[in-house]
């Protein structure tokens, strides 16, 4: 086990940012269909599930009836994908209404535009986010990523939909206005997500002289501690450099991270529903403490809430997903 432990710990991070990343623009550029994505992306997600249980940074966290978030990170995880989608059918529609297509450089190789577009979405990416955890307003949608108590692969698609729509749109719809096509905001789409799981898993990646460079492993794991404002670093979605540019990186912890570091720390007892989770933008007020909604005292009123509005609020978070956009 100690060998194959060693191989997931170096090649999990190539496999997943190149090989299936390669493999996406194979079909890409061969012209077949967008479909063979999806297989792709399935085989993603359980590599990370398989690497993280050879190779874990927290066994604890492996452990999905103690954190009891499975359906929730389910239902994250198909709204995410909705967005997603929709999001790339609305760009003909925004290209239609924003005809401009004098910047974006089509003449250059697939390869280059999407690296293109990847540099431009990072940086807009680690802007949102360091905004998000500036703004008390943006915060409280923020909140629902970071409220959980683990990292895993379904981690990265764990976020409010208001949230990523407003990060989508303000990252990528730039993009898109400046001619992008259909294809390279497929593959950028694509890259994303497999970045965001890379990220959020529970992997002791060995990533070597990439190591201090990318916003993965144990430098996002910074990222999400409960030590009140000590996580407000490396911002970045992949690459370290904006965070250094702007002096929010921050490469090793100051004291040791264990397993239970996870999370906000006024909200120890984030709810586990996705129901709940996407209620919780509107009660949760930074830093007047644990709402009391969520905590023991205030799951009667909780349960009955969740059982009258419940099926209400997960149709209107479809449409909002439905509305989303997703260069």
């Amino acid at each position: 086990m100690s060998s194959m432990r060693s191989i997931v710990r170096y090649a999990y991070a190539p496999f997943m940012m190149l090989g299936l990343t390669g493999a996406a623009y194979w079909v890409m550029i061969s012209g077949h269909s967008y479909f063979w994505l999806i297989p792709l992306l399935l085989i993603g997600f359980a590599t990370a599930f398989a690497a993280e249980k050879i190779a874990p940074f927290y066994p604890e966290w492996n452990d999905h009836d103690a954190h009891g978030d499975t359906s929730a990170n389910f239902w994250h995880t198909v709204i995410y994908e909705l967005s997603a989608l929709n999001g790339v059918l609305l760009i003909p529609v925004i290209q239609w209404l924003f005809p401009f297509q004098g910047i974006w450089p089509a003449h250059w190789p697939f390869w280059g535009q999407v690296l293109l577009a990847f540099l431009i979405a990072d940086f807009a990416f680690m802007t949102v986010h360091y905004l998000s955890h500036r703004l008390p307003l943006l915060w409280r949608l923020h909140a629902v990523h970071h409220g959980v108590g683990r990292l895993y692969g379904f981690n990265g698609v764990i976020r409010h939909p208001i949230h990523q729509s407003m990060d989508m749109i303000i990252a990528q719809a730039p993009l898109v206005i400046m001619g992008m096509t259909q294809d390279v905001a497929i593959m950028l789409g694509f890259l994303i997500t497999i970045t965001l799981i890379v990220q959020h898993s529970n992997v002791d990646q060995e990533l070597g002289p990439l190591d201090g460079h990318l916003s993965i492993g144990r430098a996002h794991h910074l990222h999400h501690v409960n030590w009140g404002t000590e996580g407000d670093c490396n911002f970045g979605l992949l690459f370290a450099f904006w965070d250094k540019l702007f002096g929010t990186f921050q490469a090793k912890p100051p004291r040791p991270i264990t397993y239970q570091d996870m999370g906000v720390d006024e909200l120890p007892n984030f709810p586990k529903s996705f129901i709940e989770q996407m209620l919780l933008p509107f009660y949760y007020v930074p830093g007047k403490g644990e709402p009391e909604r969520v905590t023991e005292k205030g799951q009667n009123t909780r349960s009955r809430l969740l059982q009258e509005f419940g099926p209400r609020l997960l149709d209107a978070t479809s449409s909002i997903a439905a509305s989303g956009l997703h260069g």
